[in-house]
């Protein structure tokens, strides 16, 4: 039966989804089905910007270092770039214009700008070796990236034919963004020339085909997804209210997310616009540094990979901290385990841990499960988020499963992704016949609607939120001339979650490689999050295991080698 939680949450998106209410809906129809839509959300980003960039202009928006930005400095600057990308780098709309970067208040003014001038704002992983940052770009056929320093070094070589355009961070967006700066009205005059179904994004996605995919999103889709985190939040605010708190503070949020995910470019990041909510940047995650900053600009909502909500809790330095004013400790990116749910309630008593699931594919819309559900339900990703999301249990056939039976999880919205770039065969097989996306997650819905996550039918690792394609790293194992065969595969951890492990045998007329070998050649081919550590780097002597099929036996080596290192 739904809780007492459940059925105000229901009647409060209820109210908030009526005719001439602000997340009222109407029939959208992609692919011959229809799907609701709001009817009041802005046709693009860039009329999203210009609207609440006006609304909050004067409000506090960005705090990076000691630079703090309002809503309208940033519209300022970001109107600014557009030129500067038109007018000095021949931007044209539809144009994919990268960002190579880690976080910062000009990483976001650049992804404004780009949006702003009509491009497509191309989100690459700033963790990527050169070689996969150039494999990026390419795919995409990016014109330009905007790129910093550390992303320009790992390129210096790569086979790439973009513009590098370079900018700094820690520095007013007028000089870190100068290389692209200008003034003059493109972001103005392209308000009159996007619409909803123009190219708005690519993000890339490890699946279980080895090399990333570049998912590529409408402005309709972008936006949907920003605003069904709005109406979202708009109900976990009237909540709130009815039980007596009082919420007058600025909403605050703690980045420590990448902002090329889509759990900090849509939730993040996107929605904090039009919530007029304060982001807190920090350059890379540091548990006590973020306590202090926590405490300093009074953040009131965190999000990040459940390993970092659960370092905060149990720091051993919290309690120097105030930490108050933050009500919510959410997750996403990578399941949490159950146990750190009520860890995280103990250590904030007057908050609440929060659990999100959605994919890059689906701009981050899918379940949520909150506070005292979330506490009854721990091991649940919560219900399908209303009014968008048609969650439903599918089988290989696309016929639907009765509640309770495991298949596959799949999720119909008009804020889902339009397909994979230049990959139409992956495009078809991502999406049912009636639009359903695919996830690659098995699971189920219980009795109340609440959706479990049991396994992944995709091939990937998932380490604290980064997707790890196992056939990407056996594919560069196999680049090494001496192995003769080899799986990789994940293994639990308590800090990350999952970690890449790999077993590995080499040819009979080699000489012996030991693991620390190994991973001298894979941290010259990839990403060193995509490499296991040497102590998760087994060598066989013989022949790997097979199923009936001739596949490695991925399971049972995982099952083997946990014994194994459990025992160790």
């Amino acid at each position: 039966m739904p809780t007492q939680l459940d059925t105000a949450l229901e009647a409060i998106i209820g109210e908030l989804t009526k005719e001439g209410q602000p997340f009222a809906t109407v029939p959208f129809e992609r692919g011959g089905v229809e799907m609701p839509a709001f009817v009041g959300a802005p046709p693009t980003l860039a009329h999203y910007f210009a609207h609440f960039c006006n609304e909050h202009k004067d409000v506090e928006f960005l705090v990076d270092g000691d630079i703090r930005l309002t809503f309208g400095e940033c519209w300022h600057a970001a109107t600014h770039v557009a030129h500067g990308l038109a007018t000095q780098h021949g931007v044209q709309k539809g144009d994919r214009i990268g960002i190579a970067a880690r976080n910062s208040a000009n990483w976001m003014i650049a992804y404004m700008g780009i949006v702003m001038a009509g491009g497509c704002a191309t989100l690459l992983n700033g963790f990527w070796s050169g070689e996969e940052l150039a494999y990026g770009i390419r795919l995409a056929e990016c014109k330009a990236v905007l790129v910093d320093a550390g992303r320009a070094r790992r390129l210096e070589g790569t086979d790439h034919s973009a513009e590098l355009i370079m900018f700094e961070h820690d520095q007013a967006p007028s000089e870190g963004l100068k290389n692209a700066w200008a003034e003059g009205q493109t972001a103005m005059a392209m308000l009159g020339e996007l619409g909803p179904d123009d190219l708005a994004t690519i993000l890339y996605t490890s699946g279980s085909t080895g090399q990333s995919k570049g998912a590529w999103s409408d402005h309709r889709g972008v936006v949907s997804g920003t605003m069904s985190y709005v109406a979202q939040s708009a109900m976990a605010k009237i909540l709130l209210e009815s039980q007596g708190e009082q919420l007058t503070d600025q909403p605050c949020a703690l980045i420590a997310v990448p902002l090329f995910h889509v759990t900090g470019e849509v939730p993040l990041y996107l929605q904090s616009y039009a919530i007029a909510r304060k982001l807190v940047l920090m350059p890379k995650w540091d548990a006590e540094e973020a306590l202090r900053l926590m405490a300093k600009e009074k953040v009131t909502y965190f999000v990040g990979v459940p390993l970092m909500s659960y370092e905060i809790a149990t720091h051993p330095n919290k309690d120097q901290y105030d930490l108050s004013a933050c009500k919510s400790f959410a997750a996403g990116g990578a399941p949490r385990p159950v146990e750190h749910v009520n860890k995280i309630k103990e250590a904030f008593p007057g908050g609440f841990p929060l659990l999100g699931y959605g994919l890059t594919e689906t701009n981050a819309v899918g379940c949520g499960n909150f506070n005292e559900n979330y506490m009854a339900k721990p091991g649940s990703t919560g219900r399908a988020s209303q009014p968008l999301v048609d969650l439903r249990i599918l089988d290989d056939d696309s016929k639907e499963l009765e509640q309770g039976a495991i298949g596959e999880v799949c999720i119909r919205t008009v804020a889902n992704f339009r397909g994979y770039w230049k990959n139409d065969e992956a495009t078809k097989d991502a999406f049912t016949d009636d639009q359903f996306f695919r996830t690659g997650d098995l699971g189920y819905l219980d009795e109340d609607g609440y959706l479990f996550i049991v396994d992944r039918k995709k091939d990937i690792i998932i380490r604290g939120g980064e997707n790890i394609s196992c056939i990407e790293v056996e594919d560069a194992i196999y680049a090494h001339a001496d192995v003769a065969e080899c799986s990789v595969f994940g293994l639990p951890d308590d800090r990350m979650g999952e970690v890449p492990a790999a077993v590995f045998r080499v040819k009979s007329s080699a000489a012996p490689m030991d693991a620390a070998g190994l991973r001298e050649f894979l941290l010259s081919r990839i990403a060193p999050f995509k490499v296991p550590m040497e102590e998760h780097i087994f060598i066989a002597t013989e022949t790997l295991p097979r199923l009936g099929t001739q596949k490695i036996d991925k399971k049972t080596l995982r099952e083997q080698f946990s014994a194994q290192l459990a025992n160790a």
